[in-house]
């Protein structure tokens, strides 16, 4: 009877571990055997944090520390560049973003440049007392582009940035906002600050609409797939896929493909309809039947960066796609699929 007494706790603690464990989806993850990426480190340390090109062999990265460099052969490899900003200044570059010859980039603080010419020349721009700092830009048409702020506040200019108007109507509720998301349709996704709720703002709406978080985990990030559909990260590495864009509030079971103390920052579909999953520590796995099963990918793992970014560009201008995956400290990964 000692001895039953003794180990009914012990019972009681492995029957709660198994209804936990079993209310999320985790499969063990091996190592693939190859790996569609290619390593480049650059001499300067600073963050990679955006990358887009004009064609096929034109593009333009950003990141921190003033950060600007330029391809002219795909992405295989990049020059540094300089913008005409006083030496003192020392911007974060956020977000660029090229129709055609025209772009816009943006960085923190309240910066905003616009270029006619492929980047050989760029304008910086007033932008008056807007609330919030710059966070994502998108150009939209000629002289007409989307700039989107900290305080989820969206503006809109048609003369290439003289003037701007204000899209959405209230952006106070968001309480600033940690990540943020745009589809090409005009879509918007953010999560607030503290990583407690998301909203999502329609193309033709002047209001955010909140929503509750899947479960009590806080949002790490959150975006559209290829389908316009969501996916959600949140802290503990969990993965949720939303499968009904009518319907915000019900999502997949937390997969968990693997705890190794870190969590998973963005997400990507390549061309092939692979899920790409990046994170802390040169974490990269890659599923190839819509989460069901990872593996991690053995070029990213050797590597002592946090991959922050995933993106894969289809886009006009450009004849097949292209894919990156930005990380800290000088790394990046070119996709070779």
């Amino acid at each position: 009877m000692k001895n039953f007494l003794t180990s009914f706790p012990n019972l009681i603690l492995s029957l709660t571990l198994c209804i936990i464990l079993s209310s999320c989806s985790s499969t063990g993850v091996k190592m693939s055997e190859s790996s569609p990426w290619e390593t480049i480190q650059f001499e300067d340390q600073s963050n990679a944090l955006d990358i887009d090109f004009i064609d096929n062999k034109h593009g333009f990265l950003v990141g921190s520390n003033r950060l600007i460099m330029e391809s002219k052969d795909g992405g295989k490899s990049w020059e540094k560049r300089s913008l005409d900003i006083p030496a003192e200044e020392n911007f974060r570059l956020l977000d660029i973003d090229f129709k055609g010859s025209e772009g816009w980039l943006i960085g923190q603080p309240s910066l905003v440049m616009h270029t006619i010419d492929e980047g050989k020349n760029w304008t910086r721009l007033s932008l008056g007392k807007l609330p919030g700092q710059p966070f994502l830009v998108s150009t939209i048409d000629e002289g007409g582009a989307q700039l989107a702020t900290t305080s989820a506040a969206i503006y809109v200019t048609s003369n290439s940035g003289e003037t701007w108007e204000a899209k959405v109507a209230d952006p106070s509720e968001q309480g600033g906002i940690r990540d943020l998301r745009r589809t090409s349709e005009g879509d918007y996704v953010s999560v607030s600050s503290l990583g407690n709720f998301f909203s999502t703002l329609d193309s033709e709406s002047d209001t955010w609409i909140a929503h509750q978080r899947a479960s009590s985990k806080r949002v790490q990030s959150i975006g559209f797939n290829p389908n316009g559909n969501l996916w959600m990260l949140s802290r503990g590495a969990e993965i949720r896929f939303n499968e009904d864009s009518n319907d915000y509030e019900n999502w997949s079971k937390p997969i968990v493909p693997i705890l190794n103390g870190y969590n998973y920052l963005d997400m990507g579909w390549d061309p092939e309809g692979n899920i790409w999953a990046g994170g802390g520590n040169g974490t990269l796995i890659v599923s190839k039947d819509d989460g069901k099963t990872w593996s991690s990918d053995p070029i990213a793992s050797n590597l002592p960066t946090n991959f922050i970014k995933i993106q894969f560009l289809e886009k006009d201008g450009l004849d097949s796609p292209k894919g990156f995956i930005l990380g800290e400290r000088g790394y990046i990964l070119k996709w070779n699929g």
